[in-house]
């Protein structure tokens, strides 16, 4: 039975909601985790960097070794999926943090092939309008990234288990999903590689790389922001955190990516970008004084953060893709990816650090840095945008 785009999408961001789940499937039971393996608190951000560091890693791999192209895009997802929902669930026989944090690792060199191997499957079901199809894709992975502190919610009166267990099973079934309920687009694209004498190409290519340094500015912010807002809103006093978080992370931040890939395709990428990040780093300066002075006010800034934070997310790859030549597109988003996750390990556990010293009151103020360098450089890539629609 021949398979309509929209089915696509939607079975295909199921399946990423249910693979993305097991991103923050420890970093949502951190406590129980302290507990269990003794981790110190120098180790705690690791939990969560040691995922980004590893998808960073797999990326790379992946990328070099040419495995994207090598091996059929759904059966890949499939296979990556299954060994991400091992690796997650060795989690309950780990005994020494330092195990523990190396299956975070290698979890999120297993989603390397999962993420952007979805969104490859997906936008070629999209070639006209990609923003909204894009923007329903990174919505899936912020619900599945979230879904873990809905999944400790629901097992809090069992044990935290409960919850790698889920996660598992909901990345199992998204392999399933994925090679049974969805189809690969009828056109299928031309193979798109990476090679590292194309980062030359890429770093000569002035609005590529402001659209890299888009990118970066907001991938400074997101996965600290992700990883810390589930413990500042707890510090703040609020019993609820672990369902707000899932609200504020999970439901506000798929409807910002809807939102944006709705508007990007209106209004062109760079403004769109340069709107989100605004509006995020406004609130990664405010938020803190928030706390401890209105819990109502703290939930109102943390809803309009998890709207705004990811709602640019997937434009900086799509401006890539628009003004990339095509012999070098897979290296230039190859290099935005890996660059980018890595960023996100210095700034998870730069919050550790630096929330001991000035307090959650100023913590997230030095995540706002990095939106306000971002919108710099989008503001310059709209001079390119405007140049390509006068042509």
């Amino acid at each position: 039975m021949k398979q309509s785009k929209w089915g696509a999408l939607g079975w295909g961001s199921v399946a990423v909601f249910f693979a993305l789940s097991l991103w923050f499937s420890a970093s949502a039971v951190i406590g129980d985790l302290t507990k269990h393996w003794g981790l110190a608190e120098a180790a705690k951000p690791w939990v969560s960097a040691a995922v980004p560091a590893g998808f960073a890693a797999g990326a790379l791999i992946s990328a070099v070794l040419g495995i994207s192209d090598r091996f059929a895009a759904r059966k890949l997802f499939m296979i990556s999926a299954l060994a991400g929902a091992l690796l997650n669930s060795l989690l309950l026989f780990a005994a020494h943090p330092s195990t523990g944090i190396l299956l975070r690792f290698l979890t999120g060199a297993a989603l390397a092939s999962v993420y952007p191997v979805a969104v490859k499957v997906l936008t070629l079901w999209f070639p006209k309008h990609r923003g909204l199809a894009i923007g329903i894709v990174i919505g899936a992975l912020t619900l599945g990234s979230a879904l873990p502190h809905l999944l400790s919610v629901m097992a809090s009166n069992i044990n935290w288990k409960e919850v790698i267990i889920l996660s598992s099973a909901l990345s199992a079934s998204s392999a399933f999903i994925m090679i049974r309920l969805v189809q690969d687009a009828p056109q299928q694209g031309k193979p798109s590689v990476f090679s590292v004498h194309m980062i030359g190409k890429v770093m000569r290519n002035k609005p590529v790389m402001l659209a890299n340094y888009g990118y970066f500015g907001h991938m400074w912010e997101l996965y600290a922001m992700w990883t810390w807002l589930p413990l500042f809103l707890a510090a703040g006093g609020l019993n609820q955190s672990p369902m707000l978080s899932f609200l504020t992370i999970g439901l506000a931040g798929a409807a910002g990516c809807v939102a944006g890939g709705l508007l990007s395709d209106k209004m062109g990428r760079a403004r769109m970008t340069i709107w989100a990040m605004s509006v995020s780093a406004a609130c990664a300066f405010v938020i803190g004084f928030t706390f401890g002075e209105s819990k109502l006010l703290m939930v109102i800034v943390s809803f309009i953060w998890g709207f705004s934070v990811i709602a640019d997310s997937a434009q900086f790859s799509a401006a890539v893709s628009e003004f990339a030549e095509p012999d070098y597109l897979g290296t230039a988003l190859t290099f935005q990816m890996c660059i980018g996750f890595l960023l996100t390990i210095i700034s998870i556990n730069l919050i550790s650090w630096i929330q001991v010293y000035i307090g959650w009151e100023w913590a997230f103020s030095i995540l706002g840095l990095g939106p306000l360098l971002g919108i710099v450089a989008m503001h310059r890539l709209r001079n390119y945008e405007r140049a390509t629609r006068d042509e």
